[in-house]
């Protein structure tokens, strides 16, 4: 019951950071934004502790994360264990020495495609705003007016 209590509560600070990153200001200097940069940064680093400690949660029910052995020993001893196979997880490195089983098989692909996903969206975001910026429309809008004598309309 209390494991049950805490995983949502994890889950939902998880959807917080992810909510974090897509909302709030844009940033519109340059290609790279130290800024926004670090909004990634620490959304990443979050959602991986996040899990970490959905996976630790998830083993005080049984087993969680198993050696890639023919023994297939219990790999989760402590809560380091689940946060190095979180973090294997989200950075898509996989090396395969710790296999989710159960419960968290479901959880580990999760935890992949948000890793895979959020940074392809942080880069597609950072220049979308680049090309968007905003003395470019007022500009191009400014010369179809000239284009056509100046009244105002626009070119069609």
């Amino acid at each position: 019951m209390f494991s049950t209590i805490l995983m949502g509560l994890t889950i939902l600070f998880m959807v917080t950071n992810l909510y974090y990153f897509f909302s709030g200001r844009k940033y519109k200097k340059s290609y790279f934004q130290s800024t926004l940069f670090q909004k990634l940064f620490f959304t990443m680093l979050g959602i991986t502790f996040g899990f970490a400690v959905l996976y630790y949660l998830l083993s005080m029910e049984g087993d969680v994360v198993r050696v890639s052995t023919e023994e297939g020993k219990d790999g989760g001893e402590n809560f380091w264990d689940y946060l190095y196979f979180s973090g294997v997880t989200i950075l898509s490195v996989g090396y395969g020495d710790l296999v989710p089983v159960g419960k968290a098989r479901f959880f580990a692909l999760i935890q992949a495609a948000i890793g895979l996903l959020l940074p392809t969206a942080f880069f597609i975001r950072a220049l979308g705003e680049k090309e968007d910026s905003p003395g470019e429309s007022t500009k191009n809008e400014k010369e179809g007016e000239q284009s056509n004598g100046g009244d105002g309309e626009k070119g069609s």
